[in-house]
């Protein structure tokens, strides 16, 4: 029986026939060679499967007969895996050969590491361009920053197989900012060291990017709605917390009356205002229910289970 890996590396990936072969080429010429590859299809309809088929047994496969969602992905490779750690790859992004030698390495020279990750370098359509400031990574204590905007790559963390699971791993019901919800419940717990090496090639641009979208702080504040539900929160992030969920809902809030939304507007509108009236030591969210019970996407933009008492009604 072979022994269990050291890293088990994920790959998510959706009609990406293009890339993800290169992809799956940067994990293979990794300099460290302790590591198994998962490859999860998320119902590709392209040639990706023809794709997957050239690398044999040198990946593990699985193929989901319908598509989940990248964050079903993730969970079903993490699943799969048999390695102490868990590192990310999305299927249009590259990792430098030394990426996981780097950090096994700076692992093993600081003890008590649970969640690290690398500096990246960003190519929009091909060319190199820079990070703005509120994008640059820290690392240490990470929450309240974090607050704002995601600050962690999925394609540069490597991260301990058991403290993704006591977290509850990625949110199957978020279509997007599913990473930002889940460094939050990470960051507010342990440190998220970084490694200031760029080690991941980071390639924005696609057109199939989620992040191009707008409306995509409606899943923020989903985020923020189960922190504020969350008992275990120490009162001075809660505090941060309110106020950046108060701000996101407003903002979102403007955004659906420019364009016409105007019952999402007014439901948003009114979660703002029971945000900035809420009691900082009160863990309750709106209408009594708890963060994971409320959902504030209207049906037009959610696939997961709705809740017809929130639902904010068109517009």
């Amino acid at each position: 029986m072979m022994p269990a890996p050291l890293v088990s590396v994920i790959i998510p990936t959706y009609n990406r026939a293009d890339v993800v072969g290169e992809a799956i080429n940067s994990v293979l010429a990794q300099t460290c060679r302790d590591f198994e590859l998962i490859v999860v299809d998320d119902g590709s309809e392209d040639g990706t499967a023809a794709i997957l088929a050239h690398y044999q047994d040198r990946i593990r496969i699985i193929r989901q007969a319908r598509r989940q969602g990248v964050s079903t992905s993730r969970n079903t490779g993490a699943r799969q895996a048999g390695g102490e750690w868990l590192a990310f790859l999305d299927s249009d992004d590259l990792w430098l050969p030394r990426k996981l030698e780097v950090q096994l390495a700076f692992i093993g020279a600081h003890r008590g590491v649970d969640i690290c990750q690398t500096e990246e370098v960003w190519l929009r359509r091909g060319v190199r361009v820079n990070p703005g400031r509120r994008h640059r990574k820290r690392g240490g204590s990470i929450f309240l920053p974090s607050l704002e905007l995601c600050l962690v790559s999925p394609s540069a963390v490597m991260l301990r197989r058991q403290v993704f699971w006591q977290v509850g791993g990625f949110d199957e019901t978020l279509p997007a900012c599913e990473d930002y919800d889940l460094w939050l419940r990470l960051a507010w717990r342990v440190d998220v060291n970084l490694i200031p090496e760029p080690l991941v090639v980071k390639r924005g641009g696609r057109p199939d990017q989620l992040s191009r979208q707008w409306g995509l702080d409606r899943f923020r504040v989903q985020a923020l709605l189960k922190l504020m539900g969350n008992t275990d929160l120490p009162e001075h992030y809660r505090t941060r917390v309110r106020d950046t969920l108060t701000a996101k809902a407003t903002i979102y809030a403007q955004g659906c009356a420019r364009r016409g939304k105007s019952a999402e507007a007014d439901y948003y509108y009114r979660l703002a205002e029971w945000a900035r009236e809420a009691a900082v030591n009160t863990p309750s969210t709106p209408f009594g229910l708890t963060g994971e019970e409320w959902e504030p996407c209207s049906s037009h933009a959610h696939r997961g289970r709705q809740s017809q008492r929130l639902e904010p009604g068109g517009g």
